[in-house]
């Protein structure tokens, strides 16, 4: 069995650089272990950086070393034709970008906080494909993966 392929959206990764605690900080550390492979798109990392940089400066250097700890693969934005061409997978134009990075990374699951946009629209998943969730949702899956992996060896 291969790794599992999370994306972490922008919300999902500063939950777990944030937060001692928690089901995003749990992936974060199963990516250390090389258990699981978290992948974000280049806009990602983008957002985290801006967002770290306002709220909390002095941690932007940590947030790098936690990015680079935990191995995260960062994908190429798609680009603008590809995002046009699939304008009706989510209602927000602005996470359109998101879910085709998502969805051209090949991932088994889409860790996200945005629940307004990406979870509670049950279309998001059907159209794009993934299973997408909060990160306590991929937790849970990701154990059940891992529970499997275990009994088929």
């Amino acid at each position: 069995m291969g790794t599992n392929k999370l994306f972490f959206d922008s919300s999902a990764l500063i939950a777990g650089i944030i937060s001692a605690e928690g089901a995003a900080r749990a992936l974060l550390l199963l990516a250390e272990d090389e258990k699981i492979q978290i992948v974000v798109s280049e806009q990602v990392i983008a957002e985290v950086e801006r967002n770290i940089a306002r709220k909390a400066p002095k941690a932007v250097p940590l947030t790098r070393e936690l990015i680079l700890s935990t191995k995260i693969q960062i994908f190429r934005d798609p680009s603008l034709e590809e995002i046009l061409n699939c304008q009706d997978w989510i209602s927000h134009p602005a996470d359109v970008p998101i879910l085709v990075a998502a969805v051209q990374a090949q991932v088994d699951f889409l860790a996200t906080l945005n629940t307004k946009y990406f979870i509670d629209d049950l279309e998001v998943a059907r159209r794009s494909g993934l299973r997408v969730g909060t990160p306590g949702d991929a937790l849970a899956w990701v154990r059940e993966q891992l529970s499997k992996a275990t009994k088929n060896t």
